[in-house]
């Protein structure tokens, strides 16, 4: 599944290993295996061995799974290191990270092909997101917006968070990255988390981190292309198509390669169950 049609990002704890299969046929495009914030410190080392267990138990799973290691700063990022070089996990959750060098050790410890998603949850990660958006091996940002929060002292509401995602959607564009992840809603309530990834979606966002199965539909929900935006993509793809190659006309409107490619994604998106 090309990286811009994975949509939903389910986080589960790495210690609670009863709840990965749920997790698993949740339906989310990716199941986020956490060794940081849902783990206890004097839970990391018994969560690392669990994981460990689960990825050799499933081999024909772990190309959904990302692993959300601690970050630098942390006691426990040189082991999750080398605990993540020992199991050759094959995509990392990178978070609170800061520098494009943070990204290269950890890659350098996976296996070839092997991908990095660094979350961005601090002004230093802001400052830094275009050389981490082109650092190799990262396939994707995602935005750690609680975390951000703390780190500026702004509320939910402030219009700090909407320049930082503004930043991170920019970053990831320009790098040619698919577009990024938005953070976690804490509420559960569906109208809450369709609103949540509705504004994401407005500001260059095109999937988020969900922390329950509940929250899955609704972000569905908010990106599902509308009728009228399915009945246009139809339309230029067949105008395109009967035209052969070379900008087009339609509806008065120019149609060159990048409108063709958006709407070949709202066709794929539309597909979706």
């Amino acid at each position: 599944m090309p990286t811009d049609t994975l949509l939903t990002y389910l986080f589960v704890p790495g210690d609670r290993p009863e709840r990965f299969a749920k997790a698993m046929a949740s339906g989310a495009d990716r199941v986020i295996i956490d060794l940081e914030d849902a783990v206890a410190p004097a839970s990391k080392a018994a969560a690392r061995s669990i994981i460990a267990e689960w990825l050799q138990s499933n081999r024909d799973q772990v190309d959904k799974v990302l692993i959300r290691i601690n970050d630098a700063a942390t006691a426990w990022h040189a082991g999750d290191l080398a605990w993540a070089q020992a199991v050759q996990a094959r995509c990392v959750m990178l978070p609170k990270c800061e520098a494009a060098d943070q990204v290269a050790a950890v890659l350098a410890c996976l296996p070839p092909r092997a991908s990095v998603v660094p979350l961005i949850e601090s002004a230093r990660g802001l400052v830094a997101v275009h050389d981490i958006a082109n650092a190799t091996g990262v396939t994707r940002l995602a935005f750690g917006s609680l975390d951000y929060m703390v780190d500026m002292a702004v509320d939910s509401g402030s219009l700090a968070l909407d320049y930082a995602a503004t930043q991170i959607a920019v970053a990831s564009r320009a790098a040619g990255l698919a577009s990024p992840i938005a953070g976690v809603t804490p509420d559960l309530d569906p109208a809450r988390v369709t609103a949540d990834m509705r504004q994401a979606k407005s500001l260059g966002f095109g999937a988020k981190m969900c922390i329950h199965p509940t929250q899955l539909a609704a972000v569905l929900a908010a990106l599902a292309p509308t009728a009228a935006e399915v009945a246009w993509a139809e339309r230029v793809i067949q105008a395109w198509a009967a035209s052969g190659s070379g900008a087009i006309q339609l509806d008065g409107k120019m149609v060159d390669r990048p409108v063709v490619l958006k709407a070949e994604r709202i066709m794929l998106l539309a597909s979706r169950p």
